[in-house]
């Protein structure tokens, strides 16, 4: 959610969906010592790229450039923002909403540049950089949107705004949301407290994130018998050689933690010590990070104290489409209790798979995956190694993904080779209409390598704006496990699936038709941005589509009709393990953010069983997607009480897309109407408006109860 005028919102938005990984030798950013000062036209952050859609000069971007562009970004601002304010003229509109809207342009441009670069090819230079630069644009934020004279003018454009319509009208009442919720009516002392709150926030996120980091490293379990690891695949077993080798431990296996509770080789792994240990590393990883949250929890609950709202929850919900915590909790409790009867349903068929296995010991954490997926082997006769011959990455991504973007809008995407980018695995599309209108720049980040953060997300580099005459340069970043050279990238079902959810992201950026780029593209609520991505990500079992990219990587044969049924049968399996450990977390994000501000919390884990306790989910052997100390979403990230929002957008996902089904599913009348009435729109309508003039209804749970396998379609 980007509020150009908020360097703040920006920066640390981006700071906290970005966790920071040590550097790896191909990034091309350059040495930090090869650069002691930048100054004017020397350094490319101050002025607008030249290439194409400003896309951003990576191979003349050197580190050293990024301080003195956030030290002139801010200044730059500062001074914008104060001819606003001196500004002679009666508030208007223009002199006043607009040209906010304008300004900052180094310092966004530098953030936009410098924190996409936190999250995929970090080292400890950007790490301090990071740390030294969040509570410095943290009090550059605030001597905007506390800024009395500013605050004078917006309000008076605001009690003016009964002459302004449509995307106009919109944008004011945002921005005076935004200053009031900022803290502009408050009194002096308020607003010294709330700097006071808002620095320190900004270091103990920043804190978090790299303490995070720092234990992923620290956790990743080193395997020296290639025996322990019986159950993985031949190509699996080299790809942890190769993580051995980039981590200087040569002919050792290394794997590495992904940033969730349960690891993918779980599933696999024979040895049920090593699968222990795995578990055991990544539930109890980052405990130096109890303390920290803990500060946050209390900062937050006192800042939304401040600013009159009982909890952090409440503060946070007034702008997004659920509104209360109460809606929240209705919506996660209303299902919890169905989703852990399914859960122990579950649960009683993998302990049979436990005895069949002539095994005597309880059902652990450890043990769900492995037996989950021996259940699902003999229910649906499943082999994973043999689904995943048929999607492999390169005609995934060409004939899956592309394709069914170009049936849907229209559009086709070509390579370019010659804009550079920041590091050799990032591949370059400019996206064209059918008409043959180019509509922006589109970049595939895959991969997963030192210096990434873990998980899968979009940024906009470059944001859509028609004030600012620009159009989108999107980024897709995935952590798809790299294969030994001159072997294939085989994808697991649910990496085609993320590939096509991150897409929905990537289309809502290269769609947007905003005239302000505070309500371009997917600045919109938390609780409405996963929509168009969960939408998207069903394209990937359409029959169409599957036909046209589910073909074998060796002999290019289209998958067989009995597997691909299974495949698709067997997509319902263990649904109530991961709705479980996803409302666990939502669950319990919810509860650290509904304590007020004179509670004292001193016992993490304790915190965490109540938690569950109070909520019914607390079944151990389904421990939550994210324990509180490695929950980057919402100690780190965007996503404070905000991480129930996946769940809420499935509904409108679930929901629009058995709705497209009976307007004749994959077609370009659908995938047009779709694009107009949703993807364009950014924020410059209601969102709930949105959807009703899409759908002609408000959504209903019965898609979702059906697309997760809750009941009988």
């Amino acid at each position: 959610m980007r509020t150009p005028f908020f360097a703040l919102t920006l920066a640390l938005s981006a700071t906290a969906l970005t966790a920071c990984h040590p550097k790896t030798d191909a990034s091309p950013v350059n040495d930090p010592g090869t650069k002691t000062q930048t100054e004017g036209e020397d350094n490319p952050l101050l002025v607008a790229s030249s290439l194409q859609y400003e896309a951003p000069a990576y191979d003349a971007i050197e580190f050293a450039d990024f301080r003195p562009a956030f030290e002139r970004g801010m200044e730059a601002h500062s001074a914008e923002i104060a001819a606003i304010t001196s500004n002679e003229e009666p508030p208007s509109f223009e002199n006043t909403v607009v040209a906010m809207e304008r300004a900052g342009a180094i310092l966004n441009r530098t953030a936009d540049v410098f924190f996409s670069l936190t999250g995929t090819v970090s080292n400890d230079e950007i790490r301090a950089l990071e740390a030294e630069m969040a509570p410095l644009l943290s009090a550059h934020g605030d001597s905007i949107v506390l800024d009395p004279a500013l605050f004078a003018r917006v309000e008076a454009v605001y009690e003016g705004r009964d002459s302004l319509q449509g995307e106009d009208l919109r944008l004011v009442e945002k921005v005076y949301e935004d200053f009031v919720r900022a803290g502009a009516k408050l009194d002096e002392a308020a607003k010294a407290e709330i700097r006071e709150i808002n620095a320190e926030l900004s270091k103990l996120t920043t804190q978090f994130s790299q303490n995070l980091l720092a234990a992923g490293k620290a956790g990743a379990v080193v395997v020296e018998d290639k025996a322990r690891l019986a159950g993985l695949s031949e190509n699996d077993i080299a790809a942890l050689a190769a993580a051995g080798e980039a981590a200087g431990m040569p002919g050792k296996y290394v794997i590495n933690l992904l940033n969730t509770t349960q690891q993918p080789v779980l599933a696999s792994l024979e040895d049920r010590a090593l699968r222990q240990q795995i578990f055991e590393a990544s539930a109890e990883r980052a405990a130096q990070n109890g303390p920290v949250l803990l500060q946050i929890v209390e900062l937050r609950a006192r800042k939304a104290a401040l600013l009159g709202e009982p909890t952090w929850a409440n503060y946070v919900l007034g702008e997004q489409m659920a509104k209360t915590p109460e809606a929240v909790l209705k919506m996660l409790d209303d299902l919890a209790p169905r989703v852990v009867d399914k859960a122990k349903a579950e649960a009683e068929a993998i302990e049979k798979a436990i005895a069949a296995d002539e095994q005597r010991f309880e059902l652990e954490p450890w043990d769900w995956a492995y037996y989950a997926e021996k259940v699902r082997a003999k229910q649906f006769d499943l082999d994973e190694n043999e689904v995943r011959a048929y999607f492999e990455l390169e005609r995934v991504m060409k004939d899956g993904l592309f394709f069914a973007m170009g049936e849907l809008f229209g559009i086709r995407f070509e390579e370019r080779t010659d804009l550079p980018t920041y590091h050799p695995d990032v591949r370059t599309f400019e996206v064209f209409d059918a008409d043959g209108t180019s509509v922006g720049l589109f970049y595939a980040d895959y991969f997963a390598r030192e210096g990434k953060r873990g998980g899968a997300w979009m940024n906009a580099i470059v944001g859509q704006s028609e004030l600012l005459g620009r159009k989108p340069v999107i980024v897709n970043v995935l952590n798809v496990p790299k294969p030994p050279a001159g072997q294939p990238t085989l994808l697991t079902f649910d990496e085609v699936g993320t590939m096509f959810h991150e897409m929905g992201h990537a289309v809502h950026g290269l769609f947007s038709e905003a005239t302000y780029p505070s309500l371009a593209g997917t600045a919109v609520p938390r609780d409405y941005v996963e929509f168009p991505s969960q939408f998207e990500e069903d394209w990937a079992i359409d029959t169409k589509v599957l036909a046209n990219f589910a073909k074998h990587y060796q002999t290019g044969e289209a998958i067989p009709p009995e597997l691909l049924d299974k495949l698709l049968a067997s997509r319902e399996f263990n649904q109530g393990f991961a709705s479980l450990e996803y409302i666990a977390a939502a669950l319990l994000d919810m509860e650290w953010h509904m304590i007020p501000a004179d509670a004292k919390i001193s016992d993490v884990d304790a915190f965490e069983h109540q938690a569950l306790a109070k909520h019914g989910v607390d079944f151990a052997p389904v421990p939550p997607r994210y324990r509180s100390n490695y929950f980057a979403h919402t100690f780190a990230g965007g996503y404070s009480a905000g991480y129930y929002a996946y769940l809420w957008t499935e509904v409108l996902a679930a929901d629009a897309f058995a709705y497209m089904g009976t307007q004749g599913g994959l077609t370009r009348a659908n995938g047009d109407r779709f694009r107009e009435l949703i993807l364009s729109k950014g924020n410059t309508v209601d969102p709930m408006t949105q959807y009703v003039n899409y759908r002609g209804q408000e959504p209903t749970v019965d898609a979702l109860l059906v697309r997760r396998g809750l009941v009988d379609e």
